[in-house]
């Protein structure tokens, strides 16, 4: 279901997913239940579709999530890049293994962002390669929350 045809089908109370998606590694952000504060929680190690989906219900379960927010990368410009496709493709996959909602956040900044925020902090290069995704996974989910992208979802994009 595409959210312009019902945007009430997102959930608006209850822990959200953020997900910054990688080929090799995905990074993980979780808002509080109220869906104001966004955490980063960890990165995965990508393996096989089942381990994956093996992890992902697991975390559904553990951290009690209720619905998805998934990067998309686009051009400066906002138009979709061919990772794009790529993502949209994962996102279908993701909510059709858990069961769950989706809905695209802009990524465009966010792991340039949370690099920053890395090297500000004197982290090393080994240290903040462990921590990017999840940093970014965080940023891409804050950013949603305090967006009124949560009203208008310009990227059209909710499926359940």
């Amino acid at each position: 279901m595409n959210s312009s045809e019902n945007p009430g089908d997102f959930p608006l109370i209850g822990r959200l997913g953020g997900v910054d998606y990688g080929h090799k590694r995905i990074g993980v952000a979780i808002s509080d239940p109220a869906q104001k504060l966004a955490s980063p929680l960890e990165n995965y190690d990508r393996r096989d579709l089942e381990q994956d989906s093996r992890f992902f219900n697991q975390l559904v379960k553990d951290e009690q999530i209720v619905a998805w927010v998934i990067g998309l990368p686009l051009h400066l410009s906002g138009d979709e890049s061919e990772k794009s496709a790529e993502v949209r493709v994962f996102a279908d996959w993701l909510s059709g293994q858990t069961g769950l909602p989706h809905r695209f956040a802009d990524e465009r900044f966010s792991s340039v962002q949370a690099e920053a925020y890395l090297i500000e902090g004197g982290l090393s290069a080994k240290k903040r390669k462990k921590r990017l995704d999840m940093l970014a996974a965080q940023i891409l989910l804050a950013t949603y929350l305090e967006s009124n992208m949560r009203e208008t979802d310009d990227f059209g994009d909710v499926s359940d």
